[in-house]
């Protein structure tokens, strides 16, 4: 257990037995294993297409805030394993720690009574869907002042970050 990444580990290397080390990640040429067991998960929409799994977990890391060149996710193999390294962007940065500690309790001193419909009147840009959480939002925040980013996460079954993006356009918009 890491508190700064997440190693997977597969036994088996890469199909055509090559070093990631020497090749670009972009292109090298997507093999499978059992051709006919990914055909079938392909199909049940259980697996994207062939090659694109390096390409979308770089580009995801890339468009992160806190993402810098150090924590790009590493990626080894040999003949016979395969070890993917994914860097934890919000270990130990200022964004994580601010966002779970003085968030909140900004928010209580600014929004707590406001009503779906000043909040509708603030953020026309909002839809239904987001105008919905960020009332949910309000009202966990007013019912338990001392609510946790997290638990409101596991309330709303969204991100962290989702949280703190809701709660930071709030009060940008009542401050």
């Amino acid at each position: 257990m890491f508190d700064d990444r997440i190693e997977i580990y597969s036994p088996g290397g890469m199909v055509s037995g090559i070093s990631l080390e020497e090749k670009d990640l972009l292109k090298i040429p997507s093999k499978r294993r059992n051709p006919i067991l990914a055909d079938i998960f392909s199909r049940l929409k259980y697996m994207e297409r062939r090659g694109s799994g390096f390409k979308k977990i770089l580009a995801d890391y890339k468009g992160q805030v806190e993402f810098d060149e150090t924590k790009m996710p590493v990626f080894e193999a040999d003949n016979d394993d395969f070890i993917l390294t994914l860097y934890n962007l919000n270990y130990g940065s200022s964004y994580a720690t601010q966002a779970n500690e003085n968030v909140i309790e900004n928010v209580i001193e600014n929004v707590i009574e406001i009503s779906e419909e000043k909040i509708k009147k603030l953020m026309p840009e909002y839809s239904k869907k987001k105008l919905a959480k960020a009332c949910e939002i309000l009202k966990m925040i007013s019912e338990n002042p001392n609510i946790s980013i997290d638990e409101l996460r596991i309330a709303l079954d969204v991100t962290d970050r989702t949280i703190a993006r809701y709660i930071s356009e709030l009060k940008d918009k009542v401050s």
